[in-house]
């Protein structure tokens, strides 16, 4: 009988092999492993972090880890790192038209586009965001970063990573997490794929706390899916693409590095369905601050200010009395990457499409456009349910630093800023 395909619960001990008696029992390292196999850990947090957040996963596998030529450096492309000074970066409102997917063959690794980021890769750090548009599927390239853990966020099309610990299967309304240095290679099953990607190189993203909450709501910790153990047994020529410092290097190597017949372990990657998620919201008046829509976050090392938070405005019930609904016009200490998977972002009227992005930086006003605020100021304030759309955030503690792409390619959107042009002066004076 097949074991499970996923085992739920967030960051839990899960153990797993794809051929039987493959597992140690009793111990991690045995003299000689079961099947032939060598024993390999996978650490990803220094040896003596508290249990709580010590992260570690001991494979075995048909080779180890260590049987690949020497790395070269390759060109980068469009991926960039710290430090994020190729332009200066400006106080203005930013927004973007989607990428479009490209037209000559183009993988997982070579549509990676960096649009922004802050923080260093060397102090471990902020983020990067990337936006990934491909049209070909992986076969015997592979793909890891020693820079930070991968969020991934399909925003068109199918994506399956076929990973060292078994298959992550997304699609939109769908995230990733693909932990640091964990190889794996992108199958588009369906055809061209679109999405976000931030990068985080600070600490591994975990659950909230939920404070005067109390024990339930927001993300459900069973509601997160690792995958069961799932291995190549291939031979030929292959690549192994690493992002370490930032750029990108490659080797060679003559299998298949997703070869882990059988794992256990709580440092793994893992697969979320946003539609679970369970939104906390007003049901008296005003609009709440977006924290309560916190699915997953980074700490730093400053309480309450994350390295990078990710949020989401799913469907959801908007039922404050005597409330300007949509988010209020404001500035912020925290800085804000916003993208849209599908639908309408209830406080843009036009522009802002899925596939597109926006970044309001430190202290730089931003909020609803002249329509929105126009139509929510006089709207009845009945019960309305907001549906078929899905919104995100990535809000990071350091300012986000655009490329030199983001600020020239065709896709931005120079004339943002007259979304707000047409409010008016109301107030009557004296």
């Amino acid at each position: 009988m097949p074991g499970p395909r996923y085992f739920s619960g967030f960051g839990n001990e899960c153990a797993t092999e794809a051929a039987a008696g493959a597992l140690p029992v009793g111990q991690n390292a045995p003299q000689r492993s079961a099947l032939g196999l060598y024993t390999e850990q996978l650490s990803g947090s220094p040896f003596t972090a508290p249990r709580a957040t010590n992260r570690r996963t001991w494979t075995y596998r048909i080779r180890p880890s260590v049987t690949h030529k020497p790395f070269a450096r390759i060109a980068n492309g469009m991926l960039r790192s710290t430090p994020f000074s190729e332009v200066e970066t400006t106080p203005n409102q930013l927004r973007w038209d989607p990428l479009p997917i490209p037209d000559k063959p183009t993988d997982f690794i070579d549509g990676l586009t960096t649009l922004a980021g802050n923080g260093s890769v060397e102090t471990h750090s902020g983020v990067a965001i990337h936006i990934y548009a491909a049209n070909q599927s992986m076969t015997d390239r592979f793909f890891y970063s020693a820079d930070g853990e991968l969020l991934i966020v399909p925003q068109l099309g199918a994506l399956t990573l076929h990973t060292e610990l078994g298959l992550l299967e997304l699609t939109p309304g769908e995230i990733g997490v693909v932990p640091r240095g964990i190889k794996f290679r992108a199958v588009l099953p369906g055809g061209p794929g679109r999405g976000y990607i931030c990068e985080n190189h600070g600490a591994s993203f975990r659950l909230p706390d939920l404070g005067p909450i109390g024990a339930n709501g927001l993300a459900n910790p069973r509601d997160f899916l690792t995958p069961a153990a799932s291995y190549e047994d291939r031979e030929g020529d292959f690549q192994i693409v690493a992002k370490f410092q930032g750029n990108l290097w490659a080797a060679k190597i003559d299998h298949s590095p997703l070869d882990v017949v059988a794992w256990h372990g709580n440092y793994a990657p893992c697969k979320y369905d946003l539609a679970r998620f369970n939104c906390i919201n007003t049901v008296s008046f005003d609009h709440p601050d977006p924290s309560i829509y916190t699915v997953l976050t980074s700490p730093s090392e400053i309480p309450g200010t994350a390295n990078v938070d990710f949020a989401i405005f799913p469907p959801r019930w908007m039922v404050a009395e005597h409330t300007f609904r949509p988010p209020w016009f404001h500035r912020n200490f925290m800085n804000e990457f916003m993208g849209l998977i599908y639908g309408e972002y209830d406080a843009k009227a036009e522009g802002f499409v899925p596939g597109g992005a926006s970044l309001h930086n430190c202290m730089s006003g931003h909020g609803p456009d002249a329509e929105t605020f126009a139509r929510a100021s006089t709207a009845e304030l009945k019960p309305v349910y907001l549906k078929d759309t899905l919104a995100f955030m990535f809000e990071t503690r350091f300012v986000c630093k655009p490329t030199k792409f983001a600020m020239e390619t065709a896709a931005r959107q120079h004339e943002y800023y007259t979304c707000w042009q047409n409010l008016k002066k109301h107030f009557p004076g004296r």
